[in-house]
């Protein structure tokens, strides 16, 4: 009875309670460290980079977040049902050893089998006492990781209030920070006024494209930049979901809320601003006879005619900041949630919009 006890208790307690990762733990020091990255951003050598780094960390680790509080849930709901199984499990055994322990003397004497069942009785609580000790040490281990998802659960509304109000920091930083950079390569200078003529007198894309030379107010020097070699290669512009635009030339990327929006690859920017009824939008000459169009933008970054790096920051998404609760959620896969956000997004080469899937790796490239 002992033994099968005993051997029971040990088979569940190595397959059902086994310490893991807690990944809501992880979770939130990913994101105290982005807080702390931020504080020191201003001060940085390179504001851009920094914030750039602040805010996607403050974006993966929202998404950490989530997934690592559904995770924390359901290992919870886990290590919970497992203890409760055991506790009647070893609560049965430890009755049977305390009390052969608790035996008098005499039970070596009265034990039905003689003193030879009795010793044989002693050895066997010897060789299970080692037994239990080890698996008292895997239920010790077992009630601490659950200590440790609860106490992560209770933090997260905080860490993810502090998380939300520090991304919008660090995003109303970068802004300031892009409007007075100056170090940044002019191609061409816009003229703001056939900006706004061209804008104003086209209800098209391909007739704003058709006119955007008209924006330099000096002509706009060879461009030495080439993409070819990063054809196939480029990385989408946010973090998101790309899909079919219907019967547009172009593609949708789904992205959350709010997301920092960066360059694919060095280019000028060609145009930044209303487009239509496309929302904000920002226009990329990586090469000649190459534009990117990048639209549906809350806000744009940078100005008509610099050269920029590839990840130079352009713009944002659109939205709102996700509620807490939305984050907080433990119900199923939030993503559809949060990626509530359609970025659109078109290449055209010599003048023709050509299949963005040719240009940008997607999941399915891996």
């Amino acid at each position: 009875m002992i033994l099968r006890l005993a051997l029971c208790v040990g088979m569940f307690c190595g397959s059902a309670i086994a310490a893991q990762t807690d990944p809501a733990t992880a979770a939130i020091e990913r994101l105290q460290a982005a807080g702390r990255s931020l504080d020191a951003a201003e001060s940085a050598p390179d504001p851009v980079g920094a914030l750039v780094r602040t805010i996607h960390a403050y974006e993966t680790g929202m998404d950490a977040m989530g997934d690592g509080l559904r995770a924390a849930a359901t290992r919870e709901a886990q290590l919970t049902q497992a203890l409760v199984v055991q506790e009647a499990e070893i609560a049965r055994f430890l009755m049977v050893l305390q009390a052969a322990e608790a035996a008098p003397p005499v039970f070596t004497v009265t034990h039905p089998a003689g003193p030879v069942g009795a010793a044989r009785a002693q050895m066997l609580i010897a060789e299970i006492k080692p037994v239990l000790s080890e698996r008292a040490a895997e239920l010790r281990i077992a009630l601490d990781e659950l200590r440790s998802l609860q106490r992560a659960q209770g933090q997260a509304a905080d860490v993810l209030q502090q998380a939300l109000t520090g991304g919008e920091r660090a995003r109303a930083m970068l802004a300031t920070v892009m409007s007075e950079r100056t170090d940044l390569p002019v191609h061409f200078v816009e003229d703001p006024v056939r900006t706004a003529i061209l804008v104003s007198s086209v209800d098209t894309l391909d007739g704003f494209v058709d006119g955007l030379s008209q924006i330099a107010a000096q002509p706009i020097a060879p461009y030495p930049g080439d993409a070819s070699g990063r054809k196939g290669a480029l990385d989408l512009p946010v973090e998101g979901e790309m899909q079919q635009a219907g019967d547009e030339d172009g593609v949708i990327v789904l992205a959350r809320a709010r997301a920092l929006v960066t360059s694919p690859v060095s280019a000028t920017i060609r145009y930044r601003g209303p487009l239509l009824d496309m929302g904000n939008a920002v226009i990329l000459e990586p090469q000649p006879d190459m534009l990117i169009v990048i639209a549906g933008l809350r806000e744009v970054l940078g100005r008509a005619g610099d050269v920029i790096s590839a990840g130079t920051p352009i713009g944002f998404m659109g939205g709102n900041a996700p509620e807490i609760g939305t984050i907080l959620s433990l119900s199923g896969d939030a993503t559809g949630t949060l990626h509530s956000e359609a970025l659109y997004m078109e290449v055209r080469e010599g003048g023709r919009p050509v299949d963005p899937a040719t240009w940008f790796r997607t999941d399915k490239d891996g």
